[in-house]
């Protein structure tokens, strides 16, 4: 029941603190707001004016680059302490499998959730430090950590549901791996493609636009509308991932 749900929880929670879950998370946050925030440096006024749209499309590229990594380190290091130590088949003497997976999804989710909410919250200091014109849209920050952790948590599923069907790790980072390259490169993709990967859902959920001007080498930065039909498409992906990957790891584990 729920008692045994929330110890499992806590145990999860025990190991990844053991495991030091946090620190490549800290360490690969560190990495994309340094690298995100030195490259928007010395803005001119122009800059400032369309500031906070400027920083929302600058950032979705740096989550469709580095966070399917950091979910693949994330969800090996929770799977491999199970595999190393053998321990699937005794704790299932204490708790169902489903709760297993379940709790270690939750788990993960929690973490990934801190590093998206850290990002936004460094977004809009940094915005309100450097002089972006006008308040923080809240309205369009709130659309990018939807859109950034829906994302974020199917892709961390999926890798989930790999690393703890799969005992070689390796193939859980590889995929990691694809899945950012997939995720960089979806931006060039035309929309209908995009939606087939769960990766490009960084670039399907965009709510900014660019305009490139050739001549003056000048960009203009501007919000659009959020994709909510995209979104729903992500919802469902969510639920079908859940589903099955949780089905087979329960299959797996009986």
């Amino acid at each position: 029941g729920g008692g045994k749900s929330m110890r499992s929880l806590r145990m999860e929670f025990f190991k990844c603190r053991r495991r030091r879950l946090w620190l490549p998370l800290i360490i690969m946050l560190a990495a994309q707001l340094a690298w995100g925030l030195y490259s928007m440096r010395d803005l001119s006024a122009k800059e400032l004016q369309q500031g906070w749209a400027m920083i929302l499309y600058n950032f979705p590229m740096l989550n469709a680059m580095m966070t399917p990594v950091i979910a693949a380190v994330v969800a090996s290091r929770m799977a491999d302490i199970e595999h190393k130590g053998q321990t699937l088949k005794l704790l299932e003497t204490v708790q169902r499998t489903g709760a297993l997976f379940d709790s270690k999804f939750v788990c993960g989710a929690v973490y990934m959730t801190a590093f998206i909410a850290v990002q936004i919250v460094v977004i809009i200091g940094f915005g309100m430090v450097n002089g972006f014109a006008g308040a923080p849209p809240l309205d369009k920050i709130g659309e990018y950590f939807v859109a950034t952790l829906l994302t974020t948590l199917t892709v961390l599923l999926l890798q989930m549901v790999l690393s703890l069907l799969i005992p070689n790790q390796m193939i859980g980072m590889i995929i990691g791996l694809l899945g950012s390259f997939v995720g960089l490169f979806s931006l060039f993709f035309p929309p209908s493609f995009q939606k087939f990967l769960p990766w490009a859902y960084y670039a399907v959920l965009y709510n900014t636009g660019m305009d490139w001007d050739v001549a003056t080498r000048i960009s203009d930065y501007y919000f659009t509308d959020f994709d909510w039909v995209g979104f729903a498409c992500l919802i469902v992906y969510f639920v079908v991932i859940y589903a099955i990957g949780r089905r087979l790891f329960v299959k797996k584990e009986v």
